[in-house]
């Protein structure tokens, strides 16, 4: 018998409505038994005892693991309804929620045999109740054999095909899942193979060039210096060239919100876009003198502040939030701070548990990537602060 956990909606409301039946009978036999019965205290025992019967099924633990259990089980209520079934012909009603206990306990050729057996019995105890044989006490049972065996065939069916477009449906759900990824993966992909060939066609090249006159400029020392400095003039014009092309490639790779534009600039436009969209109220503070800071630097400060305020507009629910960038003399620190839910750091500090999971992790590594530290505290109910410490570098010779 299954659990009330395995049961689907429908599954659940018919077996309901089947004990609201066994239940109905078994008071309309006693019920009928003061009037048209002998031994109306024989039949109010014997029905009492069926419905103990009954109701034992569902508790019993064999009854729900094994077809053996079951067919037990289903013995004992038969004897039990055979006995009723003896004492008042109004137990043949009781072969109706029977036949469903049948078919759905037994199996499809066990459950067949049975309700035909039942249906047998239940003619026959009618037929000797009215000392007589005619078409109607083998119509009702019958009639009632066929409705049962209709609804259960025609409900597994229903079943099966409801479980076949699921699986078809879950299928269809990790295909698309696997083809996004593969687009991701083919897209990642054609631009890494994109940035190796303008790597190879333009910095390689390049650095050869320089090896090449470095090598030559060797060669020429001490005889013939003039020639040798020449080299050295042109290996340093494609130093310079080269150090051009390194800058393109990072303009090329940094966010459209630092094009043209400042940190402070990127991070205040950045609060008031989020104010905008979330509702949440975002406020932007500037502590200290700017200073210039090299691509990398500004890209990680940017991408840290965007995902913390993804996840506090998503996850925190809170009702305001700031942002503070500070210029220090050797340092530069960026941090978040919203009056949210908070969280549990350490529960979603591993990949796989969420969107926090997996922004807390990638934070940590672009502030670790540059020399900084990367800090988070957050409690349920007490709000999330991040903190981002990044050391300014030296300033790059030309």
């Amino acid at each position: 018998m299954a659990t009330d956990r395995s049961l689907t909606p429908v599954a659940a409301v018919l077996r309901i409505c089947l004990h609201l039946l066994v239940a109905g009978l078994l008071a309309l036999a006693v019920a009928r038994s003061t009037v048209h019965s002998s031994r109306p205290a024989a039949v109010t025992a014997v029905a009492l005892t069926t419905g103990a019967v009954y109701a034992a099924g569902p508790l019993l633990g064999a009854v729900r693991r094994s077809r053996a259990g079951s067919a037990l089980w289903l013995g004992a209520l038969t004897a039990a309804w055979l006995v009723l079934l003896a004492l008042t012909q109004d137990g043949v009603w009781l072969a109706f929620p029977l036949f469903f206990l049948q078919l759905h306990l037994l199996g499809r050729r066990s459950g067949l045999a049975a309700v035909a057996l039942t249906t047998a019995a239940a003619v026959l105890g009618f037929a000797w109740h009215q000392h007589r044989f005619d078409p109607a006490a083998v119509i009702g049972p019958t009639l009632g054999a066929a409705v049962a065996i209709a609804t259960v065939l025609g409900y597994q069916a229903l079943y099966r095909e409801s479980e076949e477009r699921r699986r078809l449906i879950d299928e269809l759900s990790a295909a698309r899942a696997d083809l996004a990824a593969a687009h991701h993966t083919a897209g990642v992909l054609a631009e890494r193979e994109r940035l190796a060939g303008e790597i190879h066609d333009t910095l390689a090249q390049s650095l050869s060039s320089i090896q090449l006159l470095l090598r030559a400029a060797g060669r020429a020392l001490p005889d013939r210096t003039e020639a040798a400095a020449g080299y050295v003039e042109q290996a340093r014009q494609a130093a310079q060239d080269n150090l051009a092309e390194a800058r393109r490639f990072v303009r090329a790779l940094t966010p459209p919100d630092l094009d043209g534009s400042s940190l402070p600039a990127a991070l205040e436009r950045l609060c008031a876009t989020t104010a905008e969209h979330s509702g949440v109220p975002v406020r932007f503070h500037l502590s200290g003198d700017p200073a210039p800071l090299p691509g990398p630097h500004e890209v990680a400060l940017l991408r840290i502040a965007q995902s913390a305020l993804a996840n506090t507009v998503r996850h925190a629910r809170a009702s305001h939030a700031e942002v503070t960038l500070s210029y220090m003399d050797s340092e530069v620190a960026l941090d978040v701070f919203d009056d949210g839910t908070g969280f549990d750091p350490a529960a979603v500090s591993a990949p796989g548990t969420g969107d926090a999971g997996f922004g807390l992790p990638a934070m940590r590594a672009r502030a670790r990537s540059l020399g900084g530290t990367f800090t988070v505290e957050s409690a349920p109910g007490r709000g999330t602060a991040l903190a981002v410490l990044l050391p300014e570098p030296a300033e790059e010779g030309a």
